[in-house]
């Protein structure tokens, strides 16, 4: 019998490195992830070690997911807009990220997702404030901390972009 689990754990959106460092310890300790879902990770025992796991934001797209198998990954599902990958550790490092100018613009997408989705939020707020209700603070503080995840997804852009201007 195949020994399974499952835990429930939350990252924020600006954590997904120390979300993909968390998948892949516990892949060192023998547990690789086999299914994901809203904060929550549905783990198979396996030998430790075996597989490195990869996640990035990327839209449904099955050009890609096809393009990712060919180079060896496993597609292991997704969570929103978060796709995940896992890949044998035998046929070397697994990277999605080739270069420096990859991450960025892996996080402009992060950020141009959180500019829109806190920028309706905000328009929300501020409409549903002048209702009889005033249920606009959720949509308020919705807002606010998209803005904040928002601040931290820049912040590691702006350290990417001065790590490339010191390489160059």
């Amino acid at each position: 019998m195949i020994e399974r689990k499952t835990v429930r754990k939350l990252f924020w959106v600006w954590e997904f490195e120390k979300e993909e460092r968390w998948l892949n310890l516990m892949a060192q300790s023998g547990w690789l992830l086999e299914k994901v879902g809203l904060c929550t990770y549905h783990f198979v025992a396996c030998t430790p070690g075996e597989y490195t796991i990869r996640l990035e934001m990327h839209n449904h797209d099955d050009a890609y997911i096809g393009f990712m198998q060919e180079t060896g990954a496993e597609y292991i599902g997704r969570m929103v807009q978060w796709i995940f990958f896992r890949k044998k550790t035998v046929d070397g490092e697994f990277d999605i990220f080739s270069d420096i100018d990859s991450k960025i613009n892996h996080l402009d997408k992060i950020g141009k997702m959180l500019g829109g989705i806190g920028g309706v939020n905000l328009l929300l707020g501020l409409v549903n404030s002048m209702t009889p209700a005033h249920t606009g603070w959720i949509n308020l503080l919705c807002a606010t901390l998209l803005m904040y995840a928002l601040g931290r997804i820049h912040g590691k852009k702006e350290a990417l972009e001065e790590k490339r201007l010191l390489t160059e």
